[in-house]
Formats: structure tokens, sequence, C-alpha cells
């Protein structure tokens, strides 16, 4: 019986190339919600023209293969350091881009914006140096909260305005419930690593 040890995921598979399409996407996806604005940057107004719905289709593709690349790494044992890393970022990225678009194009308000950014940029901090004592897995709540981020984004990026206000008013409301929920699931994680230290000290 021969001893054969495991051979190395390859840096470059399906899973890892799909979390940089994702990456690439993002600027893309900036310059489509660009394309359809008017007047100077600072005050731009978004048009319901058909580059906006192309913008919402490239978030929708680039969300899909969040979890497409995901479900790859773990069924064909792809998973690598790599992807750890840059999965997230990615996610990241592709989420504060929406935010920020959306403010600037004055369809979301941009104390959520910050509040969101804040929240998200200080847990991945914390759960990078928790990786000294204990790896922070995401919790329900932190899925919970990236689903309801994309379902609000994605639906404030469709110019439903034009089909019917409620719609508009609704995504608006998804939004600031995935507020609440980004809030409550960085204080649980927040709770979870002064445990995790006050356990590893005793």
């Amino acid at each position: 019986m021969s001893d054969q040890s495991p051979q190395p995921v390859p840096l470059l598979n399906i899973a890892n190339i799909l979390t940089l399409v994702r990456i690439a996407l993002v600027p893309v996806f900036v310059v489509l919600l660009l394309l359809d604005a008017q007047g100077p940057f600072t005050e731009l107004e978004a048009q319901q023209g058909p580059w906006r719905w192309v913008a919402a289709g490239v978030f929708a593709v680039a969300m899909i293969t969040d979890k497409i690349d995901g479900d790859l790494a773990r069924s064909r044992g792809l998973v690598t350091d790599f992807g750890k890393i840059a999965d997230p970022i990615a996610d990241k990225l592709l989420v504060g881009a929406a935010l920020v678009m959306l403010s600037l194009l004055g369809e979301l308000w941009w104390w959520v914006t910050i509040l969101i950014l804040v929240r998200e940029l200080g847990i991945t901090l914390l759960r990078m140096v928790m990786l000294r004592t204990q790896v922070m897995p995401a919790s329900r709540g932190g899925k919970l909260k990236t689903l309801l981020q994309a379902a609000g984004l994605q639906l404030m990026l469709l110019p439903l305005a034009v089909i019917a206000s409620w719609l508009a008013d609704a995504a608006l409301g998804i939004m600031l419930v995935a507020l609440v929920v980004t809030i409550i699931t960085g204080i649980d994680y927040v709770v979870q690593a002064v445990r995790i230290r006050a356990a590893a000290r005793s």
C-alpha cells in the first residue's frame, strides 16, 4: 500500500477564476452606472436608461458567481488560501461599490452607506486579528445580512420607480432592514471575539 500525499490544489482553478471575474466586474459595474447619469460627478442624477438595466444585470451575475465559486471550492476540494482571502474581498468591493454609487446618485442616504462600510471593514479587520486565536466563521446572522444586502442593492439598482414608486420604497425598506441586521451581527461578532479572547487567556 503506497503512501500518497494529497495533490496540492492549483491556484488557478475554476473557483478562484470566478472570484477574479467578480473583482474584474466591479469597475465595469461602476462605469455602467455612470453611463446613464447626467451632471457633474458630485451631483449625479440617475437616468432610467438602458445602461442602468445592464449594470443591474452585471451586479446580479457577480453575486451569482459568489454562490457558485463557494460551492465549487467546497465540492471539488478547491479551497485555497488565496480563495479564502480573495473571496470576501471581492464581496466587499462589489457591495461597497454599489453602496457608494447609489449614494453618489442620490438614491441611498450616505449615513446608511457609511454605517455598513464601517461595520464591514471593522469586522473584517477583527476576524483577521482573531485568526491568531481562532477562526470566526460566518454566522447564520452574517449570512442573512449578506442575503439582505444583496437583495436590497439588487432591487435598488433596478429602475423600479419607472414601474411603480412603491417598489422603489420597498427596495429602500429592505436596505434599512439589511442595515439593522448588519449592525446587530457586527455587535455579535465583537461579543464572540471578546469571549474567545477571555477563554484563551484563562
